[in-house]
């Protein structure tokens, strides 16, 4: 009997390189940027989605930033990237370099399978 499919939440990995605009500012001036242009644009414009961000210019020369989006659903996710866009986020403060999308275990859920897992102690 196959697995019933449900609706998986959806996570991004936004790879970002951070702009002269934005390395120019103080670390106080971009947390103000950050916090007074982009977040509130983003809560307003979105529902059901968590973020979580990754320094990675100390391994990496093209991307800077990776920025991982858990959202509830598509739409969620489709309304995230919508309010991004309207803030100086998008291609002003950072150039988006990349967009993966996925939905962890999509295997185990389309084939009705334990999601295979490693633990190392």
């Amino acid at each position: 009997m196959p697995a019933e499919i449900t609706q998986a939440p959806v996570t991004a990995f936004m790879l970002v390189k951070t702009t002269p605009e934005w390395l120019a500012m103080t670390v106080e001036e971009r947390v103000r940027a950050f916090t007074t242009e982009v977040v509130p644009v983003v809560e307003a414009g979105t529902n059901g989605v968590r973020s979580r961000f990754y320094d990675t210019e100390f391994y990496s020369a093209r991307v800077t930033d990776v920025w991982v989006w858990e959202a509830e659903d598509h739409r969620a996710y489709q309304l995230l990237v919508d309010a991004l866009r309207e803030t100086p986020f998008w291609d002003r403060y950072f150039e988006v370099v990349d967009l993966l999308g996925g939905t962890e275990n999509g295997y185990a859920r389309t084939y009705g399978v334990e999601a295979v897992t490693s633990i190392s102690t």
